[in-house]
């Protein structure tokens, strides 16, 4: 296509406000022509994968996301044969049912620990932090942590479970803070091995598993930022695990992305270097899966967070990045940093959301069936 395919991308550009080759820093610099006819032909995976290869470049690239978002590019450039097998899959097939679920964990959280060390706050917290009274990343974690524990009301002796407990901030905390017995599960090895070094002495168990295998009583249960590996086949599932392992009169809080709107597959590229596996859910299939199990009290959305938490980690690996190079190449620095600044813009743009759901264990089993 040549200079067709330009045109055609320069067109859809400026109808965000974005030039090729302009001065603004949310424009693009091309350094490979052959981008345009890559981009039409493969969309959403082909944008970031051309990144990834150095093929064009932006000086914010939050911004050039934050651009692109407003104006709804995202959906000229993805529809294709690929993407819709892509939703097919996820339909026909359960991608996160449990010989999958170990998946993300070797992928993306067993990456290495020094990447994360570098990366997050001090307490490896990999989830949104809450930057209400907050002025630096340690304290917006710290707080997310304490809000969590305040809002399940931990008392002295309590058992908490933590589902998906990364590498163990929030039960460490709990323990130390609240005088809990905790528990948290992980499907990453090297959460597991750092969570249990960085918990001993205190009256926490971290176990390797899925949370399927769970058969425990807990007084109160948290889950941060997992959720989005279970998919929309599995809400129900993982619900009935919840509530199963609840003892009566608890609560339960989810804290977890989310998007506007049911969907039934996640960004191609995402899934592909990122989270594989994985998919957003929504407020309405998560509020379906816990009928007649949970009674839902209180919903909390502090999606902007977010957007600080994750500008904040892409200040903290551009800085480091010197000395993590070492163990990472050029291809991956890019790749980071399209993640991190493409799912902050997310976020600026409202496009997705941060919830905390607080269920309370529901006191008996429904009158009626349910009816869809």
């Amino acid at each position: 296509m040549g200079e067709q395919a330009r045109q055609l991308v320069d067109d859809l550009l400026v109808q965000a406000g974005i030039l090729i080759d302009g001065d603004q820093p949310w424009d693009i610099r091309v350094h490979d022509e052959r981008l345009y006819d890559r981009v039409l032909a493969g969309g959403s995976v082909a944008v970031g994968e051309s990144y990834m290869d150095g093929w064009w470049s932006a000086e914010r690239l939050d911004q050039f996301f934050e651009k692109v978002f407003s104006a709804g590019l995202e959906y000229k450039i993805r529809r294709n044969g690929k993407l819709l097998m892509h939703v097919l899959k996820n339909n026909l097939i359960n991608p996160q049912n449990r010989l999958r679920s170990y998946e993300v964990g070797e992928r993306h959280y067993d990456l290495g620990n020094d990447l994360f060390k570098h990366m997050l706050d001090s307490r490896l917290t990999y989830s949104c932090g809450y930057w209400k009274e907050a002025g630096s990343l340690d304290e917006a974690q710290e707080a997310k942590l304490d809000l969590i524990c305040r809002k399940l009301g931990l008392q002295p002796g309590m058992r908490l479970l933590d589902i998906g407990c990364g590498w163990g901030s929030l039960v460490k905390y709990a323990a130390e803070h609240y005088d809990v017995e905790a528990v948290g599960i992980t499907v990453s090895k090297e959460q597991v091995d750092y969570a249990r070094q960085q918990c001993e002495g205190l009256p926490v168990r971290i176990e390797y598993g899925d949370y399927r295998e769970l058969e425990e009583s807990f007084d109160r249960i948290a889950s941060v930022g997992m959720v989005e590996h279970v998919g929309r086949k599995n809400y129900a599932q993982f619900m009935q695990v919840a509530h199963r392992c609840l003892n009566p009169g608890g609560l339960f809080l989810l804290h977890t992305i989310a998007s506007n709107i049911s969907t039934f597959a996640t960004d191609p590229w995402i899934e592909k270097y990122i989270f594989p596996n994985s998919m957003l859910p929504s407020v309405n299939q998560l509020s379906r899966a816990a009928e007649y199990k949970f009674v839902m009290e209180d919903l909390h959305n502090f999606g902007p967070d977010y957007d600080k938490t994750l500008m904040a980690w892409d200040e903290n690996f551009r800085q480091s990045w010197d000395k993590l190079n070492s163990g990472y190449d050029e291809r991956f620095y890019r790749m980071w940093r399209f993640y991190l600044m493409s799912s902050a813009a997310s976020f600026r743009t409202r496009r997705i959301q941060l919830f905390q759901f607080l269920f309370g264990k529901s006191p008996r089993p429904p009158v009626i069936s349910r009816v869809d």
